[in-house]
């Protein structure tokens, strides 16, 4: 053998997060922090901005609306064309929630097996194609499902996400980076409402769904083109199907594949088969394991609820909020109107939640006593606001309602984050997103279309809704005097960090690529 074709010295058979650590050192992947925060921002503002279009009376529009005399005026957008009651309308706004709800702890259960990363990909990847596909909507059903899809493919985005920014951004700051993240959600909502409200009006509803699909599908490729990287407490594909060599030309090697070779076709199906049956069981034991977990989980769970009576109410706001401001106040243009108020409001409040609260010392009881007290002053400004028949004092006091109900973004996700082990929080994410949605956004919409139906009153359906975030503040209030710990950080010396080596491996990599360099020169 030449000297060229002389093997060199590899980690083969060394430590898994060793080996790992040779390839982030020779490649490190394209992101830094900061760019992965702003990256994973835009991807949330374009989401957000979808619900928002899909609430705008650009997109949404009403229906036909005839007066005691006989004088009608025409329907628009998508009331309007398909010629939906206030109920249709409502399960339409929360359609993709079945998808979102179904999709969000099968991706998080993957992310044990998969690059999680690349799922994010795959992910936004199905929401481009769905978003595409409501612009082709022909009916109330065929939007319908194009909406339950989309669900789908945001479910990988908002499981992972977050944890990918917890393990980035600096230990003094990472409340105040989740509420820059979480800011996009009401910023994304109000750009939607502008959004829809003017492509809806100038060029057709459809076009809003187009215009969307356009500024996702860049990120969707850069999901899969870009070096992925690899959260704190899952060890790396690579080295989860990591093979051990061994000597093949051992007498026990060589009996060993007789024996293989030797076996009929069928019982390699059979035993196949049996393999992936029990692989498969496997999963489903390791999943109720880890719900189990987070269920006990008292911190977890209180927390949890208080969310979903606060998004019962949010949910509704944002759907209803533009229809029902035209009602009351007869304001012209409502879109803009709430559009402006909810970014103005939703940048400050989550931007100052989080910064409060690093600033308190960001510790769970510290969230829970924020999360209570802004929310209970907050409902006090938005009940109080819905009283005035002025639209101007409406509108003072809404706002300061709205700034403090958006400063619980940061410290709400802080402590889904920060009261699991790292290993649970994907799941964890993904279990506070289906319970927010499924038991507070998806039947709040409907239920409140329901709600204005009968009683014909929007000044009445907004002063009973906004009571609702009454009952969030006691439930965060008792989340205060919980025994709780941050368990962000438990076991790390058991799990494989791949982002960070430590000193004895860091001297491995330093011999290795010393001993490579040497036989490369040779």
């Amino acid at each position: 053998m030449s000297k060229k074709e002389e093997p060199v010295a590899s980690l083969e058979g060394s430590n898994p997060s060793v080996m790992n650590s040779v390839n982030e050192a020779s490649n490190p992947s394209w992101f830094t922090p900061l760019r992965l925060l702003i990256i994973f921002c835009v991807i949330h503002l374009i989401n957000y901005m979808d619900r928002g279009a899909m609430a705008s009376n650009g997109v949404n529009g009403h229906r036909t609306i005839c007066t005691a005399d006989g004088t009608c005026t025409a329907g628009s957008g998508i009331q309007g064309q398909f010629n939906l009651s206030n109920f249709e309308d409502g399960v339409l706004s929360s359609a993709f929630m079945v998808g979102l709800l179904l999709a969000c702890p099968i991706f998080a259960s993957l992310a044990k097996r998969a690059n999680p990363f690349r799922l994010i990909g795959v992910g936004l990847s199905v929401w481009t194609l769905a978003v595409v596909g409501c612009g082709f909507s022909i009916n109330f059903w065929s939007i319908a499902v194009c909406r339950m899809v989309v669900g789908v493919g945001e479910a990988s985005f908002i499981s992972l996400a977050a944890p990918f920014i917890d393990d980035n951004a600096p230990v003094e700051k990472k409340a105040g980076w989740l509420g820059i993240f979480y800011m996009c959600i009401p910023t994304g909502y109000a750009i939607g409402y502008l959004y829809g409200g003017f492509v809806g009006q100038h060029l057709g509803w459809r076009y809003a769904f187009w215009g969307e699909a356009i500024l996702m599908v860049s990120f969707a490729v850069l999901g899969f083109v870009i070096k992925p990287l690899q959260l704190n407490g899952f060890a790396p594909p690579e080295t989860t199907n990591a093979s051990i060599l061994v000597d093949a030309t051992s007498s026990s090697v060589k009996d060993d594949l007789q024996t293989k070779v030797a076996v009929s076709p069928e019982d390699f199906q059979e035993k196949s088969a049996e393999n992936s049956s029990n692989s498969v069981l496997s999963e489903v034991l390791r999943f109720m394991k880890d719900m189990k977990a987070l269920l006990v989980n008292m911190v977890f769970v209180v927390n949890v609820l208080g969310y979903v009576a606060y998004n019962f109410v949010m949910g509704a706001y944002s759907y209803w909020g533009p229809k029902a401001g035209y009602s009351i106040y007869q304001m012209k243009n409502a879109d803009m109107i709430f559009g402006g108020i909810t970014v103005a409001c939703g940048i400050f409040g989550s931007l100052a939640g989080g910064y409060i609260l690093d600033r308190l010392n960001n510790t769970i009881p510290n969230a829970f006593k924020l999360l209570s007290t802004a929310i209970l002053i907050g409902a006090a400004f938005c009940f109080g606001s819905f009283c005035f028949k002025s639209m101007y004092g409406f509108l003072v006091l809404f706002s300061i309602g709205e700034v403090l109900a958006f400063a619980i973004q940061g410290p709400v996700n802080f402590i889904c984050l920060h009261c699991v082990p790292p290993n649970l929080r994907p799941l964890s994410m993904a279990i506070s997103t289906v319970s927010i949605h499924i038991f507070g956004d998806v039947p709040s919409s409907p239920l409140v279309g329901i709600l204005q139906d009968h009683i014909n009153n929007w000044r009445t359906t907004s002063l009973i809704l906004t009571g609702f975030l009454v009952p969030a503040a006691i439930i965060w209030f008792i989340g205060v005097f919980l025994p709780s710990e941050d368990k962000s950080n438990e076991d790390c010396e058991k799990q494989v960090m791949p982002n960070r080596p430590t000193a004895g491996s860091a001297l491995e990599v330093e011999k290795v690529q010393q001993t490579n360099k040497a036989s490369a020169e040779a």
